[in-house]
C-alpha cells in the first residue's frame, strides 16, 4: 500500500475508506444487510450538515409509509465522528442506520 491508500480496507474485492484517519486502521467485519425492515426499527442519524434533515425528513415519510419504526439522531457537529454515548444509544435501540450526508 502506499501511503495514500494505508487507510484503505479489502472487503469481498471492495475498498472501504476510513473517512477517521486513523493512523492504524481497525479491520472490521461488515454486518450483513437486513433482507426487510418489516419488525425493525430504523435509526436516522442526522450528521448535523445543512439540509440533511430535509433528507431524512422525506425518509422518515417513506420508511412510515411502509409500517416501519423510525428513531430520529443527531450528531452535534458533522467535523467530528458521533460521540460514543450517541452510537451506543443508536445501537441499544436500533437495528439499522441511515445517515443523511446531503449539504
Amino acid at each position: 500500500m502506499t501511503k495514500h491508500d494505508a487507510s484503505a480496507l479489502r472487503s469481498d474485492d471492495r475498498t472501504l475508506l476510513d473517512p477517521t484517519s486513523e493512523r492504524s486502521p481497525a479491520i472490521r467485519s461488515r454486518v450483513p444487510r437486513p433482507t426487510s425492515l418489516d419488525g425493525l426499527t430504523v435509526a436516522l442519524l442526522d450528521i448535523s450538515k445543512p439540509r440533511g434533515n430535509l433528507f431524512l425528513d422525506r425518509v422518515e415519510q417513506r420508511l412510515n409509509e411502509r409500517g416501519v419504526t423510525v428513531k430520529r439522531f443527531q450528531k452535534p457537529t458533522f467535523t467530528k465522528p458521533a460521540p460514543e454515548d450517541l452510537r451506543q444509544q443508536i445501537a441499544a435501540s436500533c437495528n439499522a442506520v441511515i445517515e443523511a450526508l446531503a449539504d
